[in-house]
């Protein structure tokens, strides 16, 4: 027969307490390399039931260390200001833009011309259709200009102010490059995604040149992974209505 103290925690609850600690600890180490988790596939990680692992969630999402998402959880995030930079993006949800980029891929043909926002979505896009062999892309991304070079794609920088954050190039300058051009079809990424209020981005000047990206594609495509879906940034670049299809991990509407 145990004895305790009046006041004092039995030791089996102790043992409860750590482990409770240490799963979430590793929970939230998960979500902060993932970028994201689904409740299904911690329970069966951690071998617990999935009501154990969404009360985890509960109290890290309460604690305010990761955003409680339908399913899972994601990242904590800090607002409509957040703005990471491309080396931050390139870490989250690789597995998720390798498959957006592959359904991408399949929408272009030879002798088109892309317009290629600039992001980590789209840079995987541009790996996607290196191959090609009579193929433009028109670009406000240094990056992806540079991931190319070496390939007969034909690239068209638009020029404009660096934006060192994202290695875009905005402005009126890029605004203004890409009025006197047309494209046969746009992927555009967005940072959020929500059907009220419209595609947005962090940044007021990217939000422009996405605009005219818009006003001069005949197709256009917004790719993003699902953890964009339901979010707001600062600055709203169009209402979902001028999309004429969505790429994303769960499901392609086009």
């Amino acid at each position: 027969m145990a004895i305790t103290t009046p006041g004092a925690i039995p030791d089996y609850k102790k043992r409860d307490l750590v482990l409770n600690e240490e799963r979430r600890r590793s929970i939230l180490e998960l979500v902060n390399r993932e970028g994201r988790v689904l409740v299904a596939d911690l329970s069966k990680q951690f071998d617990t039931s999935q009501v154990t692992i969404r009360k985890d969630l509960e109290v890290l999402h309460e604690k305010g260390l990761l955003h409680r998402s339908h399913g899972g959880a994601l990242p904590a995030r800090e607002g409509a200001l957040e703005d990471p930079t491309l080396r931050e993006k390139e870490q989250l949800h690789r597995r998720e833009k390798l498959h957006i980029a592959a359904a991408a891929a399949r929408f272009v043909k030879e002798g088109q011309v892309l317009i290629l926002d600039s992001g980590t979505t789209t840079t995987a896009i541009a790996r996607a259709v290196r191959g090609f062999r009579n193929l433009t892309i028109i670009t406000n991304a240094v990056n992806i200009a540079a991931e190319l070079s070496n390939t007969t794609v034909d690239v068209i920088l638009t020029g404009g102010t660096l934006r060192k954050n994202s290695f875009s190039l905005v402005g009126p300058i890029a605004e203004e490059t890409l009025r006197h051009l047309n494209a046969d079809l746009l992927f555009l990424g967005v940072d959020g995604f929500d059907v009220q209020y419209g595609l947005s981005t962090p940044n007021l000047l990217e939000s422009k040149v996405n605009r005219v990206m818009l006003e001069v594609s005949r197709q256009r495509i917004a790719v993003c992974d699902s953890s964009k879906f339901g979010r707001r940034s600062l600055s709203l670049i169009s209402p979902t209505s001028s999309l004429h299809g969505v790429i994303t991990d769960q499901v392609t509407l086009v």
